[in-house]
């Protein structure tokens, strides 16, 4: 032991904060960090909540308790181990609820490598993924549309992408981050992920001081996966960033060595990244470091920052003294595999210490995010329609084509159609393999204005032929721009 070490102090005031111990390996990594925390000084008290699988296997399919609710908006920091979702239909995952429910908008995930101790292929790596949390495909908007057609719907907001935008310069400018890297897919998605990239690069023009890149995700990962010391902080939509955060937890050693925020306007939850693996439950082998990891982010946030560095200062150096859990553990010399228990009575009895190889980054709680009001409304403007049918049995774009033509209207004419976004009329082409769903572009006649009774009308034509309509997507011009995809060769 170090004889420099620091004197622990206890907190004065206890705070109060929501806890989930979780499932399989849950409760015994939440009552390694709960020791940990006492030992720290740290004075939390702790409002338990019921959630997990048993409630699921109750028949409670959301898995957590009605006045789970009222814990969090009264405690508004939540500590959770990890959740077994039961497999199969209808359970909601609990960390997707929490998230939309309590508005958590930004979900935050260090990785790091802690080289030469934890064997790794990349050493020196020190990213932070930010990933926005509510949106895009995970808004869990889907539909079975005909016999052979599923869709799922993506959505991007522009204050819903702003704020994660703002909250990322945010963190970076209050951890002395110098890059953000925005990942999008925006050379296809020209809209969605075209609004995300959009709005980064304008943002980014508050921020002199950091240099940003915007990257196609394709090539994005791959650099992540290859040379992830290239990467400062990554910013990304919902499903990019959920995938790259494995990646980064991957490439850096082990998923049980990474924690993680989910931050709300006024709640947050922190969390380790990996499950609640039952088949090694109470065998006393699970490494706790990604909910320490992730409670040293909670001191952070409840403005504990000397608590933080105490905690995250005794995991390192109980690293650099050799301790390892099985699952970091390569027999090397020097090294001393260990348990649960061993491991978290070495980093308490660390607390006080510094490491002496491993770096040490401070961690600063960004600013609230303030969203900018917009300065002018754009004009909207209704310029046509997309209706979808489902034809099953009679796949004849030809016939179907020259059917709809005899649709037009004072206000709307058929512009094209399309099978899986490819056009099969006008012009469509014998190769094109063909699906039960098509896309019929109607768009406004020359100089006429185009009202919702015009489109109105023309559903009553198909419902009239006996044609099976299962969606309308309007199209909308805004300040006398597009809001929508154009078609092949349109």
């Amino acid at each position: 032991m170090a004889e420099n070490k620091l004197k622990i102090t206890r907190n004065e005031l206890a705070t109060t904060i929501s806890l989930i111990r979780g499932d399989g390996i849950g409760p015994e990594i939440t009552d390694s960090v709960i020791q940990i925390l006492e030992a720290s000084g740290a004075n939390l008290k702790y409002a338990e909540i019921e959630a997990g699988e048993k409630l699921y296997l109750s028949g409670k399919t959301s898995g957590i308790s009605d006045s789970a609710w009222d814990t969090m908006r009264k405690y508004p920091t939540l500590l959770k181990g990890p959740i077994t979702t039961p497999r199969g239909t209808g359970y909601k995952s609990l960390n997707v609820t929490i998230r939309k429910t309590l508005g958590l908008f930004a979900n935050l995930r260090p990785a790091r490598t802690y080289d030469p101790f934890v064997k790794t292929k990349h050493p020196g790596t020190d990213l932070i993924i930010v990933r926005e949390n509510e949106e895009d495909t995970y808004a869990g908007i889907e539909h079975r549309q005909t016999r052979e057609v599923t869709q799922c719907l993506k959505l991007i907001t522009q204050p819903g992408t702003e704020k994660i935008v703002r909250y990322a310069f945010e963190f970076a400018k209050s951890n002395g981050r110098k890059k953000i890297t925005c990942m999008v897919k925006d050379n296809i998605m020209k809209i969605t992920d075209g609004l995300f990239a959009s709005i980064f690069k304008e943002i980014a023009k508050e921020y002199k001081d950091i240099e940003t890149e915007s990257m196609i995700i394709d090539i994005g990962a791959a650099l992540l996966a290859n040379n992830p010391q290239r990467f400062d902080v990554i910013l990304a939509p919902n499903l990019y960033g959920d995938i790259l955060s494995d990646i980064a937890a991957e490439v850096t050693g082990s998923v049980g060595m990474c924690g993680s925020s989910n931050i709300g306007d006024s709640i947050a939850m922190f969390e380790a990244v990996h499950g609640s693996a039952p088949d090694i439950a109470g065998k006393d082998i699970a490494n706790p470091t990604a909910l320490i990891k992730a409670a040293v982010l909670m001191l952070v946030h409840l403005g504990m920052p000397d608590k933080a560095n105490l905690v995250r200062n005794a995991v390192l150096k109980a690293l650099e003294d050799g301790y390892r859990t099985a699952d970091i553990f390569n027999g090397e010399e020097g090294t001393t595999k260990v348990g649960t228990k061993a491991f978290t009575q070495a980093i308490i009895e660390r607390l006080g210490e510094s490491p002496k190889m491993l770096e040490v980054r401070e961690l600063s709680r960004p600013k609230t995010i303030q969203l900018q009001k917009p300065t002018k409304i754009e004009t909207k403007e209704l310029v046509g329609v997309d209706i979808f049918i489902d034809e099953y049995y009679k796949r004849e774009p030809e016939s179907l084509g020259k059917t709809m033509e005899a649709f037009t209207n004072k206000s709307l004419h058929l512009k094209m159609i399309t099978n899986r976004g490819v056009k099969v009329y006008p012009d469509g082409q014998p190769e094109t393999f063909l699906t039960d769903h098509f896309r019929c572009r109607f768009v406004a006649n020359e100089g006429q204005k185009v009202s919702s009774k015009d489109i109105i009308e023309l559903m009553a034509t198909f419902e009239a032929k006996g044609m099976d309509v299962i969606k309308t997507e309007n199209l909308y011009t805004f300040d006398g721009k597009i809001g929508y995809s154009l078609g092949q060769g349109e």
